[in-house]
């Protein structure tokens, strides 16, 4: 059985943690203030930033400029593990663009980091297209909430996916990573949809 360690207790870290606890995963919250990880539900482990990571799917709920801080942190025990990248790189001073060059993605630049230095880490794409509202209700309107994922790593996508199996969502294969260019530019229209209250925070595109 997979085991998930999430880094972050926001709303996104918070409702991934419910899902895989529904699915009967055991759940490890990283997080600077581990009474914010404890109150995300009493049976996940709440471990304060820093600290041993516990999953062998690690999911990096966090604003994209921090990715460069848990690498940093977590060093060599990232090595070996599936890294669940969940980011969008919108430049926030703008709100008008990514920060990641055109043929790229946070993903892929994250992928590039740790091959150089922990061969063995798989990188994923995953939940960058879902609002946490969504995560949390399962449903899109009245369409299930559907978690697309890309990756290189196909045992690094039976992981994850087996990790939320039997929670309200549903994963879908997105293709390689370099999808994630096309997830994140997605993700990116469906936040500026939101944040010009065209579209809601609590739901989002779906997938039929």
């Amino acid at each position: 059985m997979s085991s998930i360690s999430i880094i972050g207790a926001g709303n996104m870290g918070a409702a991934i943690a419910r899902l895989a606890l529904a699915a009967g995963t055991p759940v490890q919250v990283v997080t600077r203030d581990v009474s914010a990880a404890q109150a995300v539900d009493p049976a996940v482990t709440a471990t304060a930033f820093g600290e041993p990571l516990t999953g062998d799917v690690v999911v990096l709920a966090l604003p994209y400029p921090a990715l460069e801080d848990v690498v940093a942190t977590y060093g060599d025990q990232l090595a070996g593990r599936t890294v669940v990248d969940i980011t969008n790189p919108l430049d926030f001073s703008t709100f008008d663009s990514l920060v990641v060059p055109a043929d790229s993605s946070a993903a892929a630049e994250l992928a590039a980091e740790l091959a150089a230095a922990l061969p063995g880490a798989s990188v994923l794409k995953a939940f960058n297209t879902n609002f946490a509202a969504t995560l949390a209700t399962g449903t899109v309107g009245d369409v299930p909430t559907t978690v697309l994922v890309a990756g290189d790593d196909a045992d690094a996508k039976t992981a994850f996916t087996a990790a939320f199996d039997g929670s309200a969502v549903r994963v879908v294969d997105a293709g390689s990573l370099a999808r994630a260019r096309e997830l994140e530019a997605l993700g990116f229209l469906q936040l500026t949809l939101a944040a010009g209250e065209k579209t809601s925070w609590t739901t989002g595109f779906a997938l039929l």
